[in-house]
């Protein structure tokens, strides 16, 4: 089966730099959504946490003896659904980041470990889910 999916979006960040997870990161930066889905984000509001589904777009090519990795955090050897490493048979990641404005189709945000020009496939509301930084 093939499946194709569309981007709806980018990440823009200066940073040249980010960490290895959403959950230690506080680096800043945007997600332009294109313009044609800009009514999509009417709901969107500074200060929500949103979670964000994304293409790792500079992750090499996946084979099957990437099935076992070796996180650089861990002292063990694990399977790769055991971690969030980008080298996945398909290479989706998803951040909860924290909006701290908005402006038109631009999601100024924070919590950033995705780097420049990442591709954004979807956003979701993260709700009724309370979720701690470990910052």
């Amino acid at each position: 089966m093939n499946i194709q999916f569309r981007t709806i979006g980018f990440i823009k960040t200066d940073s040249p730099t980010v960490p290895r997870h959403w959950t230690i990161s506080n680096v800043a930066g945007k997600i332009i959504i294109d313009e044609e889905y800009m009514k999509g984000l009417k709901d969107i509001q500074k200060g929500q946490d949103i979670m964000v589904i994304f293409y790792f777009h500079q992750s090499p090519e996946f084979t099957l003896d990437h099935l076992i990795q070796s996180p650089p955090h861990h002292n063990k050897r694990l399977g790769v659904f055991s971690t969030c490493s980008p080298m996945r048979p398909n290479p989706i990641g998803m951040s909860v980041l924290r909006v701290v404005d908005r402006e038109e189709h631009i999601l100024y945000v924070t919590g950033l470990d995705m780097v420049d020009r990442t591709p954004i496939l979807d956003i979701k509301p993260l709700t009724g889910l309370k979720r701690e930084r470990a910052l």
